[in-house]
């Protein structure tokens, strides 16, 4: 069902004067949007120049059909969903690998003695393994030879077309070939939704027996030409095992992988774009990324 956004608002113009308006209503392309990006569509949609500060008040979502045909999709609004988990102190991603550890280099209390009297700064520290929280694979992960994060432009990261496969684990945890035919995934970036991310992240659970896909799926991925594959669990193979055919098939094709995603559930199943960006790092093959997906 379609949403709409009511609200006030009063705009102050920089060079003096100010407007408002009471009830007014916006066709969202999500289920919410934040005061910020409602106050950029205002300031976009009435073409207005030299805005200052821009206050919504007395927002409501509404259930109802959108009221504006847009033939141009500029105008729309954008709704961005966080597809990441969040890093913090002590956090096991993996495993068997060591949980990230975040602190000061220069606390604040340090810092004064370089600045003058109530200016300071923290910087942080951290010492982690590439493996952690929501990441992306690329192929130097599994070849010595592979391309590493460096080598790839952002067009393999940012503003993927994709699509979502739901895989309930409850149905069982071998996702197999089955699941991706009978769908578009040429260039796209596919999704699997397994749900395994949303009932165990951060428990004991979420390390074993654990849902992942099978050879014969990566095959079949490799084949239809998938740009990037992500997963919500602990692992696109089976770690039951020493094998890891989903790795080896898929970047053995420079087909991406992201794992660890969160929040999947609330994506629709196409009509949205990926995107997985990490840090430009030479002789590294997986980092952490702040995964999202842009519907609108």
């Amino acid at each position: 069902m379609d949403r709409r956004v009511k609200f006030d608002f009063e705009i102050e113009f920089t060079n003096g004067g100010g407007i408002q308006g009471q009830d007014f209503r916006l066709d969202i392309a999500g289920d919410d949007i934040a005061d910020s990006e409602l106050a950029d569509t205002i300031v976009r949609d009435l073409r207005l120049l030299m805005v200052g500060e821009v206050r919504i008040r007395n927002k409501v979502i509404l259930t109802e059909p959108h009221k504006r045909p847009s033939p141009d999709p500029e105008p729309r609004l954008r709704h961005l969903i966080d597809l990441s988990h969040t890093i913090e102190d002590g956090l096991v991603t993996y495993k068997g690998l060591p949980a990230p550890i975040i602190c000061d280099y220069l606390s604040r209390e340090a810092s004064r003695e370089f600045y003058e009297p109530g200016t300071e700064f923290q910087i942080g520290k951290i010492e982690m393994v590439t493996n952690t929280g929501t990441y992306i694979d690329c192929p130097f992960h599994r070849y010595p030879d592979g391309k590493d994060l460096s080598e790839y432009g952002l067009e393999r990261f940012a503003d993927l077309d994709a699509i979502v496969i739901h895989a309930d684990y409850r149905q069982g945890l071998a996702v197999d070939q089955a699941a991706f035919e009978h769908h578009e995934l040429r260039g796209r970036a596919v999704l699997v939704h397994t749900g395994w991310g949303d009932d165990h992240w951060n428990t004991p659970a979420y390390y074993t027996d654990h849902p992942f896909l099978t050879a014969a799926a990566a095959e079949y991925l490799k084949k239809v030409g998938a740009k990037l594959v992500g997963i919500d669990s602990h692992n696109i193979d089976d770690t039951r095992t020493k094998s890891r055919p989903v790795h080896t098939t898929l970047l053995g094709a420079e087909i991406l992988i992201v794992e660890h995603l969160c929040n999947l559930g609330a994506l629709p199943g196409a009509n949205f774009t990926f995107s997985a960006v990490p840090p430009k790092f030479k002789g590294v093959g997986t980092f952490p990324v702040r995964a999202f997906a842009k519907i609108g």
